[in-house]
């Protein structure tokens, strides 16, 4: 296989400066228009590639001395009114595990907001052009996200969450559906045969009806626990909660708000001794409770690597098609849950 033109090949094939050639590839107006033409010519005859990152980098490399240096990857969020509060620690924590592993690749994580209180998208697309910036990491986002003003053609993207259609990138989230699963058959196996699940509906659709569809399959393939319909409403509260909860009677409950305890109590419960509390993000709680960890400093890990991959492949744009990577959780003890309810029952 012959080896890959480079700067210094065209230039020696061509008879010119390897300065010369490499400003021509880069656009320069120092160099005759015929002459950077024949330039341009040669190279797509010869079917050079440029390095996109090697530009972007050279200045920074010069001036920190950091060898280890390869670039800068912005991390995106949007500044959402309606996104629940508890959120930022999700996203604190997908953000610190983003940076630390492109440190240690060799790269810098920079935050950029988009709305409100920060830049808008335009305007963000001029700064991470006029920096060079190329691997975005976007953030999760409460509504459906969409970054369509921004020029992909100079960007490798990966969505921290579920599906991106505006664009559609490749995406890096939890296993919401697997997690849930694992979790009833372990809640199961303590004794708990009568679980509910309380979720907000925009939680359900934005992660496309996961956690209702992990909970009804359970259900359906395991009649022994009992057939508790889930509490999906557009607004968890006091009122809705405590209807369902002494109609239905689920004897442990699954939601992500631990103020669903001090409902429970004030409709009778005394958790964990007579009814179990289960977290389905213990990321979002300032409670010690039984719960998932979604492993967002993990999500964030995993992001850095697959956008560095897409750097290294020299990909940018849209890809098509986009592909979806998933992190199951796992299950975190705390007092929310008894040792073990089958004996508690007798």
């Amino acid at each position: 296989m012959p080896a890959a033109p480079t700067v210094r090949t065209l230039a020696a094939a061509l008879g010119l400066s390897r300065t010369t050639v490499s400003e021509a590839l880069r656009g320069s107006a120092c160099v005759r228009p015929d002459t950077a033409a024949r330039i341009r010519a040669a190279a797509d005859a010869a079917g050079y590639r440029p390095n996109p990152l090697v530009g972007a980098v050279m200045s920074e490399v010069r001036r920190s001395r950091n060898q280890m240096f390869r670039g800068v990857i912005a991390a995106v969020d949007l500044d959402e009114a309606e996104r629940p509060p508890a959120g930022a620690r999700f996203h604190a924590a997908l953000t610190e595990g983003a940076q630390k592993r492109a440190g240690e690749l060799g790269f810098k994580l920079e935050t950029f907001l988009v709305g409100r209180k920060g830049v808008t998208l335009p305007r963000l697309d001029t700064i991470l052009q006029s920096r060079g910036i190329q691997g975005v990491l976007l953030l999760p986002s409460w509504a459906a996200p969409d970054f369509t003003k921004l020029d992909w053609s100079h960007y490798a993207g990966i969505y921290s969450d579920y599906v991106i259609d505006h664009p559609a990138l490749h995406s890096v989230c939890s296993d919401h559906h697997r997690s849930l699963m694992s979790a009833l058959g372990r809640l199961q196996a303590l004794g708990y045969d009568r679980p509910g699940l309380v979720v907000q509906s925009q939680q359900d659709e934005r992660l496309q009806h996961r956690w209702e569809g992990a909970f009804s399959a359970y259900q359906r393939n395991h009649p022994e626990i009992g057939t508790v319909p889930p509490l999906i409403v557009p607004e968890v509260n006091a009122a809705n909660f405590s209807r369902w909860f002494r109609k239905y009677t689920p004897d442990v409950v699954l939601a992500h708000d631990p103020e669903v305890m001090t409902w429970m109590t004030a409709a009778g419960a005394r958790v964990p001794r007579t009814h179990g509390y289960f977290c389905l993000n213990v990321t979002q709680t300032d409670r010690p409770c039984a719960g998932l960890d979604l492993h967002p400093h993990a999500l964030g890990a995993r992001g850095i690597e697959l956008l560095i991959a897409q750097l290294q492949r020299n990909e940018r744009g849209i890809p098509s098609p986009a592909s979806t990577t998933m992190i199951p959780g796992h299950w975190v003890d705390g007092p929310t849950l008894a040792t073990k309810v089958a004996t508690k029952k007798k």
